[in-house]
């Protein structure tokens, strides 16, 4: 596929924008390292209680979403964590079945691998589940 716009409709294409997020990460790195105080004191001290706490915070690929509960000795009584694989799984799902059926000539284990290759493209924590994909081909 290719790009018409400020949208790039090819989900393969990811891997540059990855790459560039790489070189900016190192630059950045490589900033902060220069710029780096030490600290008076390496953490702050704090006194346990009961609370809930909520953030989000990025994750390599999109936005992780936890809030904990914890009892008056700071022990963790209920945690929810929603990954960016659970928020993106209706994408992931629609751009498997596209590239599904545009590779529909290849052989059943070829199709497998490109699938994969596609659901790895988005969330590639999958990897570490390699031929994790059951493929059950149904041609008319």
């Amino acid at each position: 596929m290719r790009s018409t716009g400020a949208v790039c409709p090819n989900p393969f294409r990811s891997i540059l924008v990855r790459a560039l997020e790489v070189v900016y990460a190192c630059d950045e790195a490589l900033r902060l390292i220069a710029a780096y105080e030490p600290p008076v004191r390496p953490f702050v001290p704090a006194k346990p209680r009961a609370a809930e706490g909520h953030a989000c915070t990025e994750a390599p690929r999109g936005i992780l979403y936890h809030r904990y509960n914890l009892d008056a000795d700071g022990t963790i009584l209920e945690a929810s964590l929603v990954p960016p694989t659970a928020q993106n799984q209706g994408v992931i799902e629609e751009d498997l079945r596209e590239v599904a059926n545009a590779a529909l000539d290849l052989e059943d284990e070829a199709l497998q691998a490109r699938c994969e290759q596609s659901i790895r493209n988005h969330d590639p924590c999958i990897s570490c589940a390699a031929h994790f994909l059951k493929l059950q081909v149904h041609r008319a």
